[in-house]
């Protein structure tokens, strides 16, 4: 039997510039943690070997203190071979990176460079097909099909691109064939570059990224720990996780008359998880006008408690009546400013974007009033 880590798009160094304050580095640091998480799998699960299927770094330049760290932490776990495939954000053509990294890499750490087969172990054959650039145009594990070797070897493919329409920037030519274990003979291909975990067919998998990055995949950060058999054995995989934040996408669905704010409370993670989660809460539906301004102020009061919430009510629409209008003044100019705003929000002939402004200046003129009168 041989047992391995399946990892890949750790993209070490990600900036993640649109966030604020401390965030960033601390989204930073996690992605530096994942190496010490799957090498603690590693020993716990008995295997000696982690491949890295791409994208390691973020980028073709990551800072050299983003470099020498990875390396550094590699080598602190010396009972561990780490094998490290070019992925299309940090592909060959980086030759920079690369000669670098092949200048400061530990014993213990593989850089498969190029597409010829490694010794994994005795009877174990790895067949790497590293990213020569970001777009190569062609599929890179064609090689694969020809390589040879005795029936008694296990053969591993590992490689960095699109399989049919699962890649996130991929040209036709750069699909990888998704019966290319078939084709080849491998008993594992072992894929990067989706960053949600996915089974191709039972020998072929995407290990998915194992700290997420966005609020595309709804699956956690997780590895996968691979056991083969033997030559021609189906592998058996499983998963563990490997996040330390959460990205998750809240979908809350309003019917007019509910209490908004006690539906947002029982849908939102527990006090104690929100501190290690990225939340986008999209909120549609109809509700009352008093709800709405609830609704928002129970948000605000809940934000500090997440490491960043990104709060969309474009598709709620506020049903209001006279008694709403009278909540706000029965007279004057506040009334009159109020009628207003309702008519315009209610106008049709208007486009939705200018209807979308009047609710939301309504909304607010509300909230004014009713802190002016508390």
């Amino acid at each position: 039997m041989y047992r391995f880590i399946h990892s890949s798009d750790l993209h070490l160094g990600k900036g993640f510039g649109n966030f604020e304050g401390d965030l960033p580095g601390r989204l930073r640091e996690a992605r530096h943690a994942v190496l010490a998480k799957l090498a603690e799998q590693a020993r716990r699960s008995g295997a000696d070997t982690i491949l890295l299927a791409g994208d390691t770094f973020d980028s073709e330049t990551p800072a050299a203190h983003v470099r020498r760290q990875a390396l550094a932490e590699m080598k602190h776990h010396d009972t561990i071979r780490w094998v490290i495939l070019p992925g299309n954000h940090d592909s060959l053509q980086a030759a920079q990176l690369w000669t670098a990294l092949g200048s400061e890499a530990p014993e213990n750490v593989t850089l498969a460079v190029e597409a010829q087969p490694l010794q994994l172990a005795p009877d174990v054959m790895l067949l790497p097909a590293p990213c020569t650039t970001r777009r190569p145009g062609r599929d890179l594990t064609e090689w694969m099909d020809g390589q040879s070797s005795s029936p008694e070897t296990i053969r591993i493919g590992l490689a960095h691109g699109a399989v049919q329409s699962f890649s996130e920037n991929a040209s036709f030519a750069d699909i990888i064939a998704p019966d290319r274990a078939g084709r080849a003979g491998l008993d594992y291909l072992a894929l990067g570059d989706w960053h949600g975990a996915l089974e191709i067919d039972p020998r072929t998998r995407y290990s998915g990224a194992p700290e997420p990055d966005r609020f595309k995949h709804e699956r956690p950060g997780e590895a996968l720990l691979v056991n083969i058999a033997g030559p021609g054995a189906v592998p058996q995989v499983t998963t563990f996780p490997t996040q330390s934040f959460s990205w998750h996408t809240l979908n809350l669905h309003l019917l007019s008359g509910e209490d908004a704010v006690t539906s947002l409370g029982d849908v939102l993670p527990d006090s104690r998880e929100r501190r290690q989660t990225l939340l986008r809460l999209v909120v549609s539906g109809h509700c009352r006008l008093n709800d709405r301004t609830r609704l928002a102020t129970a948000i605000a009061s809940a934000t500090p408690d997440f490491a960043f919430v990104d709060f969309d009510d474009s598709g709620l629409f506020t049903d209001c009546e006279a008694d709403d209008l009278d909540m706000i003044d029965r007279g004057g100019a506040l009334r009159e400013a109020a009628n207003a705003l309702l008519a315009e929000a209610s106008d049709h002939t208007r486009s939705a974007a200018e209807r979308d402004i009047a609710r939301a200046a309504l909304t607010r003129l509300f909230s004014y009033a009713q802190e002016v009168g508390s």
